[in-house]
């Protein structure tokens, strides 16, 4: 079993089709939703954490893209410039999720991909500017 999380685009004309459902019940995936962003005749963006068999999620994912969503892995959509980071730890206070915090051995910034929820309030509290996530 393993744990990835995707971030999917949805255009109007798929608003309406249970495809979570089908995920569920014909790739025996589990779900979280961990955010949402939907706009009924308009677009969607949705941040899933998927769990099961890599197979399973591999021939779920495939069945999401053949529905004209698109669903990238979330390290994809989401940039931190590391190299010109001055560890300052802002973005560590308002980080909830416990993706970014503060390596007590040497101070350093550490980032975790894997438990970003994209809530975005990195953006604002880092005073380089030195975070992009691209979510819808």
């Amino acid at each position: 079993m393993i744990k990835k999380r995707y971030i999917l685009n949805f255009p109007p004309q798929s608003g309406d089709k249970a495809f979570t459902y089908h995920l569920v019940k014909d790739y025996d995936i589990r779900i979280n939703i961990l955010k949402a962003e939907v706009y009924p005749g308009k677009r969607g963006s949705l941040l899933l954490e998927l769990q099961g068999k890599t197979e399973n999620i591999e021939k779920g994912v495939k069945y999401i893209k053949s529905h004209k969503i698109t669903c990238e892995s979330l390290d994809k959509r989401i940039r931190w410039k590391q190299e010109k980071c001055i560890d300052c730890g802002n973005c560590t206070a308002v980080c909830f999720a416990g993706a970014l915090t503060m390596n007590k051995s040497n101070w350093e910034l550490e980032f975790d991909k894997s438990k970003c929820v994209v809530c975005e309030l990195c953006i604002p509290a880092c005073p380089l500017n030195l975070f992009e996530i691209d979510f819808r």
